[in-house]
């Protein structure tokens, strides 16, 4: 089991990756080698460095991307070998279109003289024959690592329904370790046994080859057994804590279970200038290109705003951003001009009657954050980071949901992770799980995290799981 982002990454996810890569590549090789047969100084023309790694290195990122936007790398999605099959070929089929525009784009990229289309075949044909032979591998080999609970409660048994949901990770989980005789030994809690008590839990390490334990206990006071677990840590043995493996296992800070000292101690929220500055040059680089790019389909969302219903193009709502500073955040408006006239400020909904027909249309795709690249360029926003909120509904949230401002300490997004791990929120309770997600960004922060949440918008954004 990796960690990526200080979340948990199946190993399998992450060799199958590893492996396709090499099989792709070789696949390109091979493919200029039955081009060109019987023609070896054809051969010795047509492969000019350092172009050629540049058309297979352009050829093996879209084809990635392609399995990975086609769910091949979810090793929980449980496809069946003909769902594999057709998902597989459907991904070729995608990545052959995306690379026949980019030649057209750029002509000096393309594998030409038949070779583009002969190294598709190979790749199609090889990447399933690997996949059937690492499931062959992976279910003989797969090395398991054996974890138990040091506790009863229902903190314990939150974490192990968490555990057994993720089968990717080739976790075995013994079952739970009792303090001071809590439950009986041998009782069963969540369906795992109930090994023994916290006194014999050096036994229970040595007869299971346990290698993790997480300990569990909604009080530790009087109770953790801190000598028998430093002895089992200087052996070897990984001890964490609930909220940090609850942290890995789903993507979130819970807040039901982490304690103020948690977000003292803990790895994570940590801030460089060099890293700020960056940040902030790459937005507003990507701020203003982005800004170029889609000048076209925002004059065109404009018109058909216009002509669908009454009211202006752009809707200005003020919303809070770094350091409790309100600034006016830009939109095509998606509502009826008088959505607010009678009730006032509400939470959006699913299906919101308010939403007019193209604006509904328009948030299923994200077209209407598009007037937010002017948010970035001034420096209201970021492209990754938490959402900013109306200031009416941080006041309401700041008193019921502890450390919600501090999703105030960096500077809003279009996108972030709370959006694409979390449906669109609608009340105060799906404010604090949002939350949960923030937070979860905020403790890894990173330049690399930011491009990988991007990358799962864009999939989210042409799926059309966007909010509706």
């Amino acid at each position: 089991m990796l960690r990526i982002f200080n979340q948990f990454v199946s190993v399998k996810a992450f060799l199958l990756a590893v492996l396709e890569s090499i099989v792709i590549t070789l696949c390109l090789l091979c493919a200029v080698r039955l081009r060109f047969w019987n023609s070896p100084d054809d051969m010795a023309s047509y492969i000019v460095y350092p172009d050629f790694l540049v058309q297979c290195g352009t050829v093996l990122i879209v084809c990635l991307a392609c399995f990975y936007y086609n769910d091949l790398y979810d090793t929980r999605s449980g496809f069946g070998p003909t769902e594999r099959v057709v998902r597989v070929e459907q991904s070729i089929g995608a990545a052959s279109l995306i690379l026949a525009v980019i030649y057209f784009i750029v002509p000096g990229l393309l594998l030409g003289r038949g070779v583009f289309l002969i190294a598709m075949l190979l790749v199609g044909f090889f990447v399933l024959l690997d996949r059937l032979f690492l499931d062959g591998a992976w279910r003989l080999t797969a090395p398991l690592q054996h974890v138990v609970i040091l506790g009863t409660g229902p903190l314990a048994q939150d974490l192990a329904r968490e555990i057994t949901l993720r089968n990717d990770l080739s976790i075995h989980l013994d079952g739970f370790v009792s303090v001071n005789g809590t439950v009986e030994d041998g009782g069963i809690m969540a369906g795992l046994p109930v090994l023994g008590a916290a006194k014999d839990m050096e036994a229970i390490v040595r007869d299971r080859d346990v290698s993790r334990i997480v300990v569990a206990l909604e009080d530790r006071r009087g109770v953790l057994p801190t000598r028998d677990l430093v002895s089992l840590r200087v052996r070897g043995v990984y001890i964490e804590d609930a909220g940090t493996a609850l942290s890995a296992l789903t993507g979130r800070v819970s807040l039901s279970v982490v304690k103020p000292s948690w977000f003292v101690f803990s790895d994570g929220f940590h801030r460089s200038k060099w890293q700020g500055w960056i940040k902030q040059l790459l937005d507003l680089f990507f701020g203003m290109l982005g800004l170029l790019l889609s000048l076209p389909v925002m004059a065109a969302v404009a018109l058909v705003v216009r002509l669908d219903s009454k009211g202006p193009v752009i809707y200005r709502q003020t919303r809070v951003g770094r350091g409790n500073r309100c600034f006016e955040l830009l939109k095509f408006r998606s509502m009826r001009q008088d959505a607010e006239k009678i009730n006032g400020a509400q939470w959006a909904v699913d299906n919101d009657p308010r939403v007019t027909r193209v604006g509904r249309f328009l948030r299923l795709y994200r077209l209407d954050e598009l007037p937010q690249f002017f948010n970035v360029i001034r420096g209201d926003m970021s492209f990754v980071g938490p959402r900013p909120e109306r200031p009416c509904f941080v006041t309401e949230l700041r008193e019921t949901i502890p450390y919600y401002d501090e999703r105030h300490s960096e500077r809003p997004g279009i996108t972030g992770w709370a959006q694409i791990k979390y449906p669109y929120g609608s009340s105060v309770e799906d404010a604090f799980h949002k939350l949960e997600y923030d937070l979860f960004y905020l403790k890894n922060m990173s330049l690399a995290f930011d491009l990988a949440i991007i990358f799962e918008t864009v999939r989210i954004v042409i799926s059309g799981r966007g909010a509706k």
